[in-house]
């Protein structure tokens, strides 16, 4: 193992993402949307200070999400640092479908990498996606986050992999975000064991065609977000959330339910803009992050 740096390494995070319609576990888009993890190696002790979304409710001790990404990488990466000084800066909504936890995990395990020299050599992006998709269960958040653009991730023995790929430009996308939460693992169980043949093949040709248009062709945006696999079988856990996809799309807007809920993602289109008001949602227009999850150093 290296030696550690001399400074404060921080990291922003992107929010993310995930399914974007039909591309269920695979697909995912990074969002100009930034929580903030500064880590400093010190003497001794753990120092966690966390502000913003969230802050009420999180651990200050070795059970939180970042510490916990942070010790993961230090493990791979040779041993544990004497003492360690987090802070957290939250922007990302907790349990809204927009990577939250995935942008901890990913902050987590590239600042504690930066935090150690060489360590992009020790712990490089296939082998730290691969530890953050075992953190997070799986990979298509933690790929746009740590990737940034357009990912296609999938699993391999039980190991995490990813592609990334630049999106169309002028790709334009908005999260409408509601107050109330959805919890994933609760969303997850209202959907069936199986589901019909002619329904699965549909979706699969609407995710090959929407990596097509997301990667350069949006005028098959809204068809290629077309989901069979998953959406409907959620509705009753954020039927708000479900009614609003179907008026959008109503409208020939391309819009889809942000991972497992309940925020909106969708993309506005010439001449079809999104509404800038939605009773019930925050509106909040987003660019595409493109540089994925990057470690920058204060040295002291």
């Amino acid at each position: 193992m290296g030696e550690y740096v001399p400074g404060t390494v921080v990291v922003r995070p992107p929010a993310s993402s995930a399914n974007l319609g039909p591309g269920f576990d695979a697909l995912g888009l990074a969002l100009a949307l930034h929580d903030e993890v500064s880590l400093t190696v010190t003497g001794g002790g753990l120092d966690v200070e966390v502000s913003g979304e969230g802050a009420d409710e999180v651990p200050r001790d070795e059970s939180h999400l970042v510490v916990r990404a942070a010790r993961a990488a230090f493990a791979a990466l040779g041993g544990q640092p004497p003492g360690l000084r987090i802070s957290c800066v939250n922007r990302i909504p907790h349990a809204r479908g927009l990577g939250s936890s995935s942008a901890a995990i990913v902050g987590g395990l590239v600042a504690a990498r930066a935090a150690v020299e060489g360590g992009e050599k020790l712990l490089p992006d296939p082998e730290l996606l691969a530890l953050a998709t075992r953190l997070e269960h799986h990979p298509d958040n933690v790929a746009a986050c740590l990737l940034g653009g357009l990912t296609i991730a999938w699993m391999d023995g039980g190991i995490g992999h990813a592609v990334r790929r630049d999106p169309a430009a002028g790709l334009d996308p908005v999260v409408l975000i509601p107050e109330h939460r959805a919890l994933t693992a609760a969303v997850r169980g209202l959907m069936p064991a199986t589901v019909p043949h002619a329904e699965a093949a549909a979706n699969a040709g609407r995710a090959a065609l929407l990596v097509h248009a997301l990667s350069g062709d949006l005028s098959v945006l809204l068809t290629a977000t077309e989901d069979w696999l998953h959406q409907r079988y959620r509705e009753p856990a954020m039927p708000e959330s479900a009614a609003l996809v179907a008026s959008l799309r109503a409208t020939g807007i391309p819009a889809v339910i942000s991972g497992a809920g309940p925020t909106v993602l969708a993309f506005g289109v010439p001449g079809r803009p999104v509404p800038g008001e939605i009773e019930g949602f925050r509106v909040c227009p987003v660019a595409v992050d493109l540089g994925g999850a990057v470690a920058h150093v204060t040295v002291r």
